[in-house]
C-alpha cells in the first residue's frame, strides 16, 4: 500500500498521471471515496497519463455511466446512480474487465460481488488540514 497527499486539484491530476505509468496496462481500478473526494479529478490524470485524452476532456460519467477514452484503451465508469446488482449486470462490465483496457470504476465498492478479485483500489479522502483541497490518496493492489 502506498499513501500520497495532494494539496490541489492540479496536484491530484499530476498524481493520476504518475500512477497511470505504474498501473497495469489492463485491469480494474476502483476509485473509492465520498462525493467530492476527488475521484474524477484523479481519473483525469490517469486517463491523460495513458495518453487517452486530455484532462479537460475527462468528465464524470455519472449520467452516461460509462465513458470510453483512447479508442477503448481506458474506460471510466460511475455506478453512483445504480442501486441493485442486477442494474450493474446489464452494463456488460465483464467484457470490459476481460479486455486489455484499463477500467476505472467509481462507486464499484457498492457491488463487491461484481468486481474482479484482482484489482487496484484507490481510496481518496479529505486530509486533516486547513486546506479544503488537500487529499490523502491510498493505493492498494489486491
Amino acid at each position: 500500500m502506498d499513501v500520497y497527499r495532494t494539496a490541489s486539484a492540479a496536484e491530484t491530476v499530476a498524481l493520476g498521471q504518475r500512477l497511470a505509468r505504474e498501473l497495469p496496462a489492463g485491469g480494474v481500478v476502483l476509485l473509492i471515496g465520498n462525493l467530492g473526494a476527488g475521484k474524477t479529478t484523479l481519473a483525469k490524470g490517469i486517463v491523460s497519463g495513458r495518453g487517452a485524452a486530455s484532462p479537460d476532456d475527462v468528465a464524470s460519467p455519472t449520467f452516461t455511466l460509462i465513458h470510453e477514452y483512447g479508442g477503448g484503451r481506458v474506460y471510466h465508469i460511475d455506478l453512483y446512480r445504480l442501486d441493485e446488482p442486477r442494474q450493474v449486470a446489464t452494463l456488460g462490465l465483464e467484457e470490459l474487465f476481460d479486455s486489455d483496457a484499463l477500467v476505472l470504476v467509481e462507486w464499484g465498492e457498492r457491488f463487491p460481488g461484481l468486481m474482479p478479485a484482482v484489482r487496484t483500489e484507490i481510496r481518496l479522502r479529505a486530509a486533516p488540514s486547513d486546506n479544503p483541497e488537500e487529499r490523502e490518496i491510498e493505493v492498494t493492489s489486491l
